[in-house]
């Protein structure tokens, strides 16, 4: 069965590299909801997510402990933040156990992709968002991959 992806639409997910993922999911992503993202200014979450808005992602803050981050309205789950914004990924900052509901929210959201930041890797949870259509990214940084790729 052929899979395809709403963020690219047309393309077909059965033969893509991560490079190739990483590549669609960079130049085509908009909205960015980073789950895990937190307030504190020294933790990787908000340097990642600060240099993503810099550089012109509207970034979509997922934390059930805060109200305002990056200038942005903090939401407390990806389902409610999906009632206000399109989502097209979700970059997530949480331990690899707690990833597959996290991917099971963002296939319920219809998000076109999902990030697993740098040491976090979860192999079902990445093969469920294949399977949904999802392009997926797992053990990488987003911030590393868009300077290396600009």
């Amino acid at each position: 069965m052929k899979q395809h992806n709403p963020l690219v639409p047309g393309l077909e997910l059965n033969h893509l590299t991560e490079q190739d993922s990483i590549r669609l999911i960079l130049k085509n992503t908009k909205t960015i909801a980073v789950v895990g993202l937190s307030p504190k200014t020294h933790r990787d979450s908000y340097g990642v997510s600060l240099i993503m808005q810099q550089a012109g992602y509207q970034i979509i803050p997922i934390n059930p402990n805060a109200t305002e981050i990056l200038g942005e309205r903090v939401f407390t789950s990806l389902s409610q933040a999906a009632k206000e914004h399109t989502i097209d990924l979700v970059n997530i900052f949480r331990n690899s156990e707690d990833v597959p509901p996290v991917v099971d929210e963002a296939i319920a959201v219809g998000a076109k992709a999902v990030w697993l930041q740098l040491g976090i890797s979860n192999e079902l949870a990445v093969e469920k968002a294949k399977k949904a259509g999802l392009l997926t990214v797992q053990n990488k940084c987003l911030k590393i991959e868009w300077r290396r790729l600009l």
